[in-house]
């Protein structure tokens, strides 16, 4: 996979501008709430590359339908705007995209350049948006099916690779149709259209293809009757230790599996269920409960894990040990892509080893934006007195430590 899209040389801009609107070209005037649709579903549909060219195409802001430039100028607040377009959880899986102010003829424009996914069909929404020539429509059956098909072939990403022995047999149906087409598929697309189920597991990457219904990782993860059958690390292992340390007596022990919704869930319940208020009576007539840490944290953080984690090298799970004076949540997997052991929980820096399975959890809800979980993690537990969240990165796991809030001076 690409994880970055090069900057276009001078005469590359130039030469897509004075060729119109065309499969890799789309004008807009303004950055406006009208026109920002229109950029986010041609992001989407350059993405796609139904053409198949393999080259990154461009939504150029400031220049007119013709490719006169409109001469105004492009705000800092604006350029912020379209790149939070990557990330901002409408755009599924998030495109590969790159942001920059350009000189077009003397005056300034905006150029988003979008690399072709490795991991198509991508939506908008829920609605897959395909681009021919200069026109920009929804996918036909058959556009899907070849971006269904294009996918198959590449086999880019581990959580939409096949895996062998499975069929869509090992996938709940009931889930797909209940839980999460529903939520995956525009409704008013999903009453008109007449897709097999075949082709909507297809397009939801849950199967290799219409004619490969081999269950894909994602699949597995998402709709599986039993995930572990096939990804024995797909579990989280939860301790909770009265100490310490790992020597200290374990209260309590679970090893937490099923589809990633339900891990979730009972992790989360687990969570809720050990994270007792401490009861203060002094000094008033009722009971003051505190929880001991901010719960909507620890969500961002095991979601996280659950999201980014290594399914294909190692078949460990993630670890979730409560301590005494702190709780450690342990991921299989180390840096991947963009993000390094440099700039590793850095604001802005985001990469993603699992794109389809970060979709299907925007999809059910347990993610709203992406590469915000960490900030929105930190931002409670600091609000809530907690010492800063700390990182162990290390080439084969990530280790995030939440100390408690009492712990501040002496943790060790």
């Amino acid at each position: 996979m690409q994880n970055e899209v090069l900057t276009l040389s001078d005469e590359e801009l130039v030469s897509l501008i004075e060729g119109g609107e065309t499969d890799r070209v789309e004008f807009k005037k303004a950055l406006t709430s009208t026109t920002s649709k229109g950029i986010r579903e041609a992001i989407c549909a350059f993405a796609n590359d139904l053409p198949g060219s393999g080259l990154p195409g461009i939504a150029v802001v400031g220049l007119k339908d013709n490719g006169d430039p409109v001469g105004v100028p492009i705000t800092d607040q604006g350029l912020r705007n379209l790149t939070d377009m990557r990330s901002d959880g409408n755009i599924v899986p998030p495109p590969i995209l790159l942001v920059e102010k350009r000189q077009y003829e003397g005056q300034e424009i905006a150029v988003v350049t979008v690399h072709p996914s490795d991991s198509p069909p991508v939506k908008h929404k829920g609605i897959i948006h395909v681009r021919i020539g200069p026109r920009r429509s929804i996918a036909t059956a058959q556009d899907e099916r070849i971006l269904n098909e294009r996918r198959s072939s590449r086999h880019s990403h581990f959580d939409v690779a096949p895996v062998p022995g499975t069929s869509a047999n090992d996938l709940s149906e009931s889930k797909f149709r209940e839980e999460y087409l529903p939520h995956a598929v525009d409704r008013s697309l999903l009453q008109i259209n007449e897709r097999s189920l075949t082709e909507r597991l297809a397009a939801s990457k849950m199967i290799a293809s219409v004619d490969d219904e081999r269950s894909t990782i994602l699949g597995l993860l998402t709709l599986g009757i039993n995930p572990r059958d096939f990804i024995p690390g797909a579990y989280v292992q939860f301790l909770r230790i009265d100490g310490i340390d790992f020597s200290d007596p374990i209260l309590d022990e679970r090893a937490i599996d099923g589809t990633v919704p339900e891990v979730v869930a009972r992790l989360e319940d687990t969570l809720r269920s050990h994270n007792f208020n401490r009861i203060d009576i002094v000094g008033s007539d009722t009971e003051q409960r505190t929880e001991l840490y901010p719960l909507a944290a620890l969500q961002q953080l095991v979601r996280n894990a659950i999201m980014h984690r290594d399914y294909e090298a190692t078949n460990a799970p993630v670890r979730v040990t409560w301590f005494e004076n702190r709780i450690e949540i342990q991921n299989p997997g180390g840096p991947f892509g963009s993000v390094s052991h440099r700039n590793f929980a850095k604001p802005g820096v985001t990469d993603y080893r699992n794109p389809n399975l970060a979709e299907a959890m925007k999809v059910l809800g347990f993610v709203q934006r992406f590469g915000v979980g960490i900030p929105i993690a930190r931002r409670l537990l600091g609000e809530a007195g907690h010492p800063e969240l700390e990182f162990t990165v290390e080439a084969a796991h990530v280790l995030a430590t939440v100390k408690a809030v009492q712990q501040a001076e002496t943790t060790r």
